[in-house]
């Protein structure tokens, strides 16, 4: 399956593939044409991470500006959006461990937990939205890159440097209590 993907990826074309080259060849208004095409999705990728609007703010100025001096190591594998999200949650990252938010190491046994669903009805998003940033760092963080990012286990377990389990086990604890915040709060919507 990873070798399927690799030989998908690499077939990748870019929609902004003339401005991502005009970039590499240092075009400022083509950097500007990017940050302007992928600013809005990446400031929000940080902001439910770090969860502070100015140091959102920050991380963004600083993975433009790094990747921009890495463009040249984009090679096309994936979409850029892809490579440059990957950038942006890693600057998000750095923002938490320099407030020394410490994601819970768990021992391999304690995750055989069966996982329950929430409920299917249709969730107040701005409630949802206002409970997750309500969880502490860590849980936010691994249910953000879990459920809003897509990244799957193994790919949080790297990026964070915990094992799997402890990245499946964070993921429980968080929507468990996201379960807890979001009781006797008017969350589903009627329409």
């Amino acid at each position: 399956l990873n070798q399927k993907n690799k030989r998908l990826n690499t077939l990748y074309k870019n929609i902004h593939q003339e401005i991502i080259d005009q970039c590499r060849e240092g075009s400022q208004k083509a950097q500007f044409q990017l940050y302007k095409l992928y600013y809005k999705a990446m400031f929000n990728v940080s902001l439910r991470i770090v969860n502070d609007q100015m140091e959102a703010e920050d991380v963004m100025q600083e993975a433009f500006l790094s990747a921009f001096k890495k463009i040249d190591t984009y090679k096309g594998e994936v979409s850029f959006g892809a490579w440059l999200k990957r950038i942006v949650v890693n600057r998000s990252l750095d923002c938490l461990k320099k407030r020394k938010v410490q994601f819970e190491a768990i021992n391999e046994r304690t995750t055989e937990i069966a996982e329950s669903r929430m409920d299917t009805r249709e969730v107040d998003a701005k409630v949802l939205k206002q409970s997750i940033q309500e969880l502490s760092d860590g849980y936010r963080v691994v249910l953000s890159l879990y459920l809003i990012e897509g990244y799957d286990h193994e790919e949080i377990s790297q990026i964070l440097g915990i094992s799997n389990s402890a990245s499946r086990t964070q993921l429980l604890r968080a929507k468990n209590k996201l379960r807890e915040i979001l009781k006797g709060k008017e969350i589903f919507s009627y329409n």
